[in-house]
């Protein structure tokens, strides 16, 4: 009884965040919905039993949502107001339809197959952990490496491209001066 209620509960704030995440134009508020969904997700993980992959997806994806954050900060231009409108449009609405769809036929055909066998069988006595350790860095040791170098050079790159915007600083520029800056800015749109 109360893992039914944990899974509807979860799985109801999950949609509920990520419909914010894709719904709003303010970068913020979709930034804070995307890392409140993830950390929703791991939920799902430690119901199961997959303490791993539950901690893993808190770590990697709830930390990348935090370097979302700062690149957010940089980026986008907070200072301006958005004014939101709520339309669904038809084509949002049966792409979202024919993604659910797909995913329940592939998730199923996973439960209803007969013929389907473990690539690498569970190691007697070992934990969770321990199973997916041993095939992490043993048989995708070369790709384990590989991801951790390209993300290091993405990280570098982020830094770069964000260091580049730092020779001014809203929070130090007095009111006429922002408002200056955007009134150059609508002149060369025009």
């Amino acid at each position: 009884m109360f893992d039914a209620i944990a899974f509807y509960t979860f799985a109801i704030l999950t949609i509920i965040m990520f419909y914010i995440t894709i719904s709003t134009k303010q970068p913020l508020y979709a930034l804070t919905a995307l890392g409140a969904g993830m950390i929703l997700v791991s939920g799902f993980f430690f119901m199961l039993g997959a303490d791993f992959l539950g901690v893993v997806q808190i770590i990697v994806y709830t930390g990348a949502i935090m370097a979302l954050y700062a690149f957010g900060m940089m980026f986008f231009d907070t200072t301006k107001e958005i004014k939101e409108t709520r339309y669904t449009s038809a084509a949002v609405i049966t792409m979202a339809t024919l993604a659910a769809i797909l995913v329940i036929i592939i998730f199923s055909s996973a439960i209803i197959g007969t013929n389907i066998s473990p690539q690498y069988p569970p190691i007697a006595g070992a934990t969770n952990a321990q199973s997916i350790g041993m095939v992490l860095f043993t048989k995708y040791l070369i790709p384990f490496e590989l991801s951790a170098i390209m993300l290091l050079v993405a990280m570098v790159a982020g830094i770069v491209l964000a260091g580049k915007k730092m020779d001014q600083s809203l929070t130090l520029m007095a009111e006429e001066e922002i408002s200056f800056i955007e009134e150059a800015k609508t002149k060369v749109l025009l």
